[in-house]
């Protein structure tokens, strides 16, 4: 009985572990559940896609405004390198000269019998001719001394000359370097804000250009009620006026980076232009424009000042009057009239103080 409950209960066991193991019945896993981590990110808000692209511009606006001060430095160098070109020429044609005269002085002796003056003088009778024959050693010792002086003194400029060429060569190709880094990130953040602006539909960008018309309207209302500007209509200088003048004739007119008109313009290739048509040179950048001019005090601004923008000095405009000013914004826009408090001040600057 025993025995036949144990061949019963093996039998049975042999069964089962048949069934598990047959590959006609197989039992899947659970499938997983999606996680936080796999899921769809959400979509960026137009106020979020909005302060993407202005970092983006305003990134490539920084980028510019380095672009810009190497391509000066650049042009500096360039023509230090063509002024120093010359005078090592002219030092070359110098020393040769010299050289000439050195020779004919030479020549000159080997003809008198190739005795030294002195020597000759020796052997005269003639009390007169000696004493004009000293007279002549004498003044002939001080060309010689000269002379010499002169060809260690131009050899000598010759070798600084040919020196700072290499100098101002090397600052030239470091200048070219910095270009062309910079050319590749402007180029780059514009691309990136442009690849943004190309996926949104037609409505999208219409909203787009309206929030940042609003965010710009926020700003300039916050500012005129704080009070900064005291007085909005004072009279601008005889220079100031034809700044304005030149500056306003502009409107219209695309931003492009790197440009200083006259068919378009980055933010600071039209204040220096315009202060240009006003009779007064002035830095070519944005930053150097900050660094460089005269200061005043926001409540003093008149128009033909120049406010610049940020932290980083990379947006600069002109203050016309009534609160305003006009500037080439960015890639994508025109040079245009905004308010002066639209956009983060970081000081003023007067050119003709």
């Amino acid at each position: 009985m025993n025995r036949r409950r144990c061949a019963t209960a093996a039998i049975t066991l042999v069964c089962a572990l048949t069934v598990l193991a047959s590959p006609g019945l197989a039992y899947a896993a659970p499938e997983p559940r999606p996680t936080a981590s796999t899921s769809e990110a959400p979509k960026k808000s137009l106020e979020q896609v909005r302060q993407e692209i202005d970092t983006l511009y305003r990134q490539a606006a920084s980028a510019t405004d380095s672009y810009n001060l190497a391509e000066e430095q650049a042009a500096r160098q360039s023509a230090e390198i063509v002024k120093l070109s010359m005078e090592i020429i002219k030092g070359q044609q110098r020393i040769d000269a010299l050289k000439d005269r050195a020779g004919a002085a030479a020549r000159a002796q080997y003809r008198g019998g190739g005795l030294p003056p002195e020597a000759r003088l020796v052997l005269t009778d003639d009390p007169q001719l000696f004493l004009d024959g000293a007279g002549r050693i004498k003044q002939g010792h001080k060309a010689t001394k000269d002379l010499l002086g002169e060809l260690t003194r131009t050899q000598t400029d010759l070798t600084a000359y040919t020196k700072d060429a290499s100098v101002q060569w090397q600052r030239l190709e470091a200048h070219r370097v910095k270009q062309a880094k910079a050319t590749k990130e402007i180029n780059g953040k514009i691309a990136a804000a442009r690849k943004i602006e190309d996926t949104l539909e037609k409505a999208e960008l219409k909203r787009l250009l309206e929030l940042e018309k609003e965010v710009q309207y926020t700003s300039q209302t916050a500012w005129l009620s704080s009070g900064a500007l005291t007085e909005i209509n004072r009279s601008a200088s005889a220079q100031g006026r034809k700044a304005v003048q030149f500056a306003t004739a502009q409107i219209g007119k695309p931003y492009v980076w790197g440009a200083e008109g006259p068919d378009s313009y980055d933010c600071s290739g039209l204040t220096s232009q315009a202060w240009l048509a006003g009779g007064k040179g002035i830095p070519r950048t944005s930053q150097e424009q900050w660094r460089l001019l005269p200061r005043v005090a926001i409540k003093d601004m008149r128009p033909g000042d120049l406010i610049v923008y940020y932290a980083d000095a990379s947006h600069i405009g002109m203050y016309i009057g009534d609160g305003s000013i006009v500037h080439a914004p960015r890639p994508n826009r025109n040079v245009t009239i905004t308010g002066a408090g639209s956009m983060e001040i970081l000081g003023v600057v007067r050119p003709d103080k």
